[in-house]
């Protein structure tokens, strides 16, 4: 079989192309998935803000952690799958990277079973513990309970894109995701509102969306993971199981993880502080919250593009190379993100009109997007910089970064109540902990050795 730019042994584009232009080339499919993220992010919550201040309130309590399953099933144990393929493929060690794709494969399904255990038990305390009430909590639960079926689908879907991502394959994830993303829309908006025939289920409507949409993709990225088209076929045999393996992915998987768990804690945080200044300024919040989260995946195309990129030039030893991958796509997102910041700073009803026409709860997404965006692209410095670490398989320091960020939102937030200071505070201590969060990202990256050809354990069947 002829090889094409995707398939190609890594000795070329990867560890041998121009590094700008191959981070662009590997990064610009990626930007289909943002699209699809922006899209569904959109057309949701505008679903949602058109069912009521309640209903905005409710699923603002359950998104982040829905957000916390893509964070972790794509970003941190993606991330860490994609590494460790990327770094074997680079040392030539085929029969190893076919072991790690189907022990990662194994991996999320396990996690994708118990995280939706875990939410349909444990939601309802957490709402509670976060401050929801009355018509929220219960608009919070119900969707809660529907969307915790989409989980498993989440995990699945982006274990097996990681997989690919780990081969150089970018557009056929990309595209995947995009397809999933319009399922999502069309039928969670049909039935949260009930076109045609069909039931109105209002949030849940919106949750089943997500629910088809998930288990679909998942689907189809099996089938993908499958092809040959890759350098690396998921195989399916249980000769592959690999305790070994499988303890080389989560040490660092494990580790990786407590980013974007700190990430949602974070959020949290700043939930529970808002929520004390009433459901307007609830609902308000999450509406700028969101793009927070939208923000998460430009700095997502670009970071995950220069995994693949680090781990090759790692795995054939060229640890200078893999430095420069890092920095130059560490620049691009925080770029991307100071343009994002910048304009809706100075027009933030661009973002807050399209969900909600409320007075005070518009006045407090103003006041958010105004302040915030301030950390924008110290946040978005940080997250790529997190990512091009996974190539490495050295994620230590990122992940201090992230905890330092966490400390000051407890630490700021803990004087916001004990001093009973405005609201306009909170989402100051959120741009400064983005800022803080971004500088020492780049002094850790900088201060931890990246050894060339990074010891793992050998696999034999």
């Amino acid at each position: 079989m002829s090889a094409t730019p995707e398939t190609a042994p890594s000795a070329s584009p990867l560890v041998r192309g121009p590094i700008l232009n191959t981070l662009v080339r590997l990064s610009a499919p990626n930007l289909v998935a943002l699209c699809s993220s922006a899209i569904i992010t959109i057309a949701e919550t505008a679903y949602v803000g058109r069912l009521g201040v309640p209903a905005l309130a409710g699923v603002t309590l359950v998104f982040p952690i829905v957000m916390l399953m893509q964070m972790m099933s794509a970003g941190a144990m993606g991330g860490t799958i994609s590494g460790a393929l990327s770094r074997a493929l680079g040392a030539s060690d085929i029969a190893r990277a076919q072991a790690i794709a189907f022990n990662a494969a194994l991996i999320g399904a396990c996690a994708g079973i118990l995280f939706a255990l875990l939410l349909w038990l444990a939601g309802p305390l957490v709402y509670r513990a976060l401050g929801g009430s009355g018509a929220a909590l219960e608009q919070a639960i119900l969707y809660s309970n529907v969307i915790a079926l989409a989980i498993v689908g989440i995990w699945l879907a982006n274990t097996f894109a990681s997989i690919a991502r780990g081969t150089g394959v970018m557009a056929a994830p990309a595209f995947i995701l995009l397809g999933a993303g319009i399922v999502q829309i069309g039928v969670g908006g049909a039935l949260a509102f009930g076109f045609g025939p069909l039931p109105t289920l209002g949030v849940a409507g919106v949750a089943l969306g997500q629910v088809l949409a998930f288990t679909l993709a998942a689907i189809a990225m099996l089938s993908l993971v499958r092809t040959r088209r890759l350098r690396v076929k998921l195989g399916l045999s249980p000769s592959l199981f690999s305790p070994a393996i499988i303890a080389d992915l989560l040490r660092p998987g494990l580790l990786a993880c407590l980013s974007p768990i700190q990430s949602i804690a974070t959020v949290l945080v700043l939930t529970a502080l808002v929520a004390q200044f009433g459901a307007d300024a609830l609902a308000g919040y999450g509406v700028g919250a969101r793009l927070e989260f939208l923000l998460i995946p430009i700095a997502f195309s670009i970071g995950v593009a220069s995994v693949p990129m680090v781990g090759a030039a790692i795995g054939v030893g060229d640890v200078g190379r893999a430095r420069r991958v890092a920095w130059i796509a560490g620049a691009l997102a925080a770029g991307a993100l100071a343009i994002v910041g910048a304009i809706v700073a100075i027009a933030p009803d661009l973002w807050a009109t399209i969900f909600v026409d409320n007075p005070p709860v518009l006045a407090v997404t103003r006041e958010y997007l105004r302040i915030a965006s301030f950390g924008y692209p110290f946040f978005g410095l940080a997250l790529c910089l997190y990512f091009a670490a996974q190539g490495a398989g050295k994620v230590g320091g990122p992940i201090i970064a992230q905890s330092l960020r966490l400390a000051l939102i407890i630490i700021g937030g803990w004087l916001i109540v004990a001093y009973a200071m405005p609201l306009w505070t909170v989402f100051a201590l959120s741009a400064i902990a983005m800022f803080a969060q971004g500088v020492f990202t780049v002094w850790a990256v900088r201060a931890t050795p990246w050894n060339a050809k990074n010891s793992s354990t050998p696999y034999a069947k």
